[in-house]
This record gives structure tokens, C-alpha cells and sequence, in this order.
């Protein structure tokens, strides 16, 4: 599975289309990468508020999908898309909701609702906020906040409980969360190393980086190899005969550290980045040796097919080769010969 990047997430989203297949693909990407759930949020936000209002819908159901799917992995895509979805049905209804597209929201956070994805109450903004001129959301929400009014002193006595429940929802959510990340490498990627495999364009990237790097700068080599020996050899320093060469050669000397120092560090920083560019090869590498074994599984399953497919087609001729001959019947289009009648059948 490709590494996360905002472009190539952005590209995906551009690419994203209402089938289910699509939305599907996108979704188990995003679960995938959930680490970077904050990003993702954010810029599907974005990407969103710049689709145009038939795709917006799409993004809902992939926010659905997400949200719904993820729930067994960590609660953050639930936690992040809250955040903005009040902002992304706002835009939604500004730029004209129709009446299909109202009824597929609501059923999207009627789902919610059932399935407790959300508090009620954040529910019911919702669906406000999708349809404004409903007038029993609008009783609902003040019959609810006249209910907890009047329920309040009923409520105190049970604040015991709801403690003890969130403290059992907050373990079995850990656990969730645990149990998830030991998942994603058995059922997403079962072969994959800690690393996610790189895109194409960030491996082609460092790799072009290090062909700028300081062992392949030949003018600091070149640099570095004209010191004079003085430099390096320190029985030379004997031959030295006065002060004024004395300070000369301490210039150099000096000169020829800050060299080498600064040298040392860019020879560092590029042992570091060969160090993770070996380990993007080595992702990327076996991502595609994974590509590989599936694309050459599918290609058998179609060899498969494709023979069953040449099996029929010989089965079909020799049918048709079986058939009789219509050339060789009788010709019967000038009309059969008049049958005898009566008389001629008995007569002496």
C-alpha cells in the first residue's frame, strides 16, 4: 500500500467518484494511514469546500465510511471529523442542498445516531443544519432542553454510574486501539515492514537529492586534498622559524578546520539520508515484490478463464460444424406438390 503524502491524498480525493468500489479503496487507504488522521481531516475539509456540489456528497460517504470503519482501530478519524463536519454541512447548505441530496444526509446521520456514533444533540445540529425549516427538530431540541431541566436533580444521584461507564468505554477503547495497530499488518498488509513503502516521485526525489550530496562534491575534495602537509603532519612544525610563519600556518591551520568541521557535517547528513533512502528502497521493494505476487495471481486466475473461454468456443464449432447441411435439403420454395383428393383416393 503507497505511502501517505498530502499530494497524493489530494490527487486521490480529485479522483475519488460516487461508486462504492472508489469510495471503499479511499477509505481502507485512510484507515491504513490513521496516524496522520489530522492531516487527512484536514485536507479532505479543504478539498471538500472546493468540490463542486455534486461531489460534495461523495465526501460525506467517504467521511462515513472512515468514521464507521476505523471505530475498531482508535476513535481519532471520529474525534477529527467532528471537528470540522458542522463547518463542511454549513457549506453544504450555502451552496443549495436538493432534495435527493437532503435525503441521503439524513440517512447518513440517522445511521449515526443508531449506531452512537455521535451524541444526539450533536445529531440534531446536524440535521439543522441540512434541513433548517424542520420544525420538529426545532420542538424536539426545546423539548429536550426542558426535559434535562426538569430531570436534572433525577440525574444527580446516577453521576456515579456514568463515571463508572465512561471509565469501562475509555479501557475497552485502549484496548480497541491496541488490538488495531496489531491488526493493520495481518489484514491490510500482512508482509509489510514498519515502514510504509514510498511514492515513486519521493524515492526518485532522494535519490536525486544524493547525487548533490558531499562526497560527490569534487571542488571541496579538491580543497581539502591542496592543504598544505603542514596541516596534517605535526613533526613539520618544527621547521617552523619565526613568529610570522607561525601565525601564517595558525591561519591556515584554522582555515582548514573550519573546512574539514563543515565537511564532516554535510558527509553526516548525507550518511543519514543514504541510511533512509536504503531503507525507502528496501519498502519500496517489497511493496512491489507484493504487486508482483498479485498481479501474477490475477494474471493466472485470467489464463484460467481465458482457457475455459477457448474450451467453449471450440465446443460452439464443432456444434455448429454437426449441423446438417441446409444447402443439401430439398428446395421448397416453389411450393409442395397438391395433395389427392377424395376421389382419387377411391377410385376403381
Amino acid at each position: 500500500m503507497s505511502g501517505f503524502t498530502e499530494n497524493a491524498l489530494i490527487r486521490k480525493l480529485q479522483d475519488l467518484n460516487s461508486s462504492q468500489q472508489s469510495i471503499q479503496t479511499l477509505s481502507l487507504w485512510l484507515i491504513h494511514h490513521r496516524k496522520h488522521h489530522a492531516a487527512i481531516v484536514k485536507t479532505w475539509f479543504k478539498e471538500m469546500l472546493k468540490a463542486k456540489d455534486g461531489k460534495q456528497l461523495t465526501f460525506m460517504y467517504l467521511a462515513n465510511d472512515v468514521i464507521q470503519n476505523s471505530k475498531k482501530k482508535g476513535p481519532e478519524y471520529g474525534k477529527e471529523f467532528g471537528n470540522v463536519l458542522t463547518e463542511a454541512l454549513k457549506h453544504m447548505a450555502k451552496t443549495g442542498i436538493n432534495t435527493k441530496t437532503k435525503h441521503s444526509l439524513h440517512r447518513i446521520l440517522n445511521i449515526w445516531e443508531e449506531r452512537g456514533v455521535y451524541e444526539p444533540e450533536r445529531i440534531i445540529e446536524f440535521k439543522i443544519i441540512v434541513d433548517p425549516n424542520d420544525v420538529e427538530l426545532r420542538n424536539a431540541i426545546k423539548r429536550k432542553k426542558t426535559d434535562t431541566e426538569v430531570k436534572e436533580p433525577e440525574k444527580k444521584p446516577r453521576l456515579s454510574e456514568k463515571v463508572k461507564e465512561k471509565k469501562e468505554r475509555r479501557k475497552s477503547e485502549s484496548k480497541t486501539n491496541s488490538d488495531g495497530l496489531n491488526d493493520t499488518h495481518s489484514s491490510v498488509s500482512p508482509n509489510t515492514p514498519p515502514g510504509d513503502p514510498p511514492e515513486p516521485e519521493e524515492l526518485i526525489k532522494a535519490l536525486l537529492e544524493l547525487e548533490s550530496s558531499a562526497s560527490s562534491d569534487e571542488a571541496v575534495r579538491e580543497r581539502i586534498a591542496s592543504l598544505p602537509p603542514e596541516v596534517s603532519e605535526v613533526q613539520l612544525l618544527s621547521k617552523l622559524e619565526d613568529k610570522e610563519s607561525a601565525v601564517s600556518l595558525s591561519a591556515v591551520v584554522n582555515s582548514a578546520v573550519e573546512l574539514l568541521a563543515e565537511y564532516n557535517l554535510r558527509l553526516s547528513d548525507e550518511l543519514e539520508k543514504r541510511r533512509k533512502v536504503a531503507a525507502m528502497l528496501r519498502d519500496f521493494e517489497q511493496a512491489q515484490r507484493e504487486l508482483a505476487k498479485k498481479a501474477e495471481a490475477k494474471l493466472e486466475e485470467y489464463n484460467i478463464k481465458l482457457q475455459k473461454i477457448y474450451e467453449v468456443k471450440a465446443e460452439v464449432k464443432s456444434h455448429i460444424d454437426n449441423l446438417p447441411d441446409v444447402s443439401r435439403l430439398p428446395d421448397v420454395t416453389g411450393g409442395l406438390a397438391p395433395l389427392p383428393s377424395a376421389g382419387d383416393l377411391f377410385s376403381i
